[in-house]
């Protein structure tokens, strides 16, 4: 889709953001995220950090977006980490590398806090922050030409518990400490088999392969998909911590629901159901 009528989709739809760096629109049952900072390989720049909350806010209260996608203008990069351009105003100071940080921190944990599912399609670099990112989101697809590090180590940079939680739950100690050890840069192949990424295609199939994701959110129950999100967050939780009561409560939901209704009746039936998410 072309910048111009993402634009005037946007312009329907009802989501914008106060920066042109972050792009949006609204494809069928598709929120798209698009960070746009090309000239720097989309590195986040303070207002793009900001635009992402807001957005995230709206979409969740919008009975329309299923899935919300992230991805990265042009065909060089998801995200290459920090704007280090601001890095000498922003950081140069402990107050502003407190502000920087809690808006890192905001975004990501808005990502990573969604009720519904979310997506990073990855081409290029995905370095730093464009890790924190994706690793936030539920899946994550990327072409064969993507390129993976985390540079912390090299930049002498402090990292976040939640960021490195995200990871370690991910891809577990190992590899998380093998890959912050060494700040090394690993291709799409490799990070597939650390589990880094869900899935591979070539740079030419990848909105097809993205085509499969928005498809299947479109189409399945999604009263189902969000207590699966749910739960999993309970797995994750310390025992001490674990909300069973939340997650009976919304196995009950789905069976409950008019959407399972929708689902029996339509195998039995041999038609393709018809959720409404009730």
């Amino acid at each position: 889709m072309h910048n111009t009528d993402q634009a005037e989709h946007t312009q329907h739809t009802g989501y914008a953001t106060h920066t042109e760096r972050v792009q949006t629109w609204l494809d069928a049952s598709t929120l798209h995220i698009r960070f746009n900072n090309p000239a720097r390989h989309n590195a986040l720049s303070v207002d793009m950090w900001e635009a992402v909350p807001p957005l995230l806010a709206q979409a969740r209260d919008d009975d329309r977006v299923r899935l919300v996608v992230f991805s990265g203008a042009g065909e060089k990069a998801f995200v290459s980490g920090a704007d280090i351009s601001q890095f000498e105003d922003m950081r140069a100071a402990r107050e502003a590398v407190t502000r920087y940080e809690a808006m890192a921190e905001d975004a990501l944990t808005g990502i990573a806090d969604f009720p519904k599912p979310t997506l990073a399609c990855i081409r290029g670099y995905c370095i730093g922050g464009g890790v924190n990112v994706a690793i936030a989101c539920d899946i994550r697809i990327a072409s064969d030409d993507a390129v993976f590090a985390i540079p912390a180590a090299r930049l002498g940079l402090g990292y976040r518990y939640s960021a490195m939680k995200n990871l370690v739950d991910l891809v577990g100690p190992g590899v998380a400490k093998d890959l912050f050890f060494t700040a090394r840069r690993i291709d799409a192949a490799e990070a597939k088999a650390l589990g880094l990424i869900s899935r591979v295609g070539t740079a030419a199939g990848l909105d097809a392969l993205l085509a499969e994701y928005t498809g299947a959110m479109a189409d399945n129950a999604p009263l189902t998909i969000a207590a699966a999100k749910a739960i999993t967050r309970e797995i994750l939780k310390p025992p001490t911590e674990l909300d069973m009561a939340l997650c009976t409560s919304l196995i009950r939901g789905c069976f409950e629901s008019a959407d399972y209704t929708e689902g029996r009746t339509a195998f039995m039936h041999k038609r393709k159901p018809v959720f409404k998410g009730i």
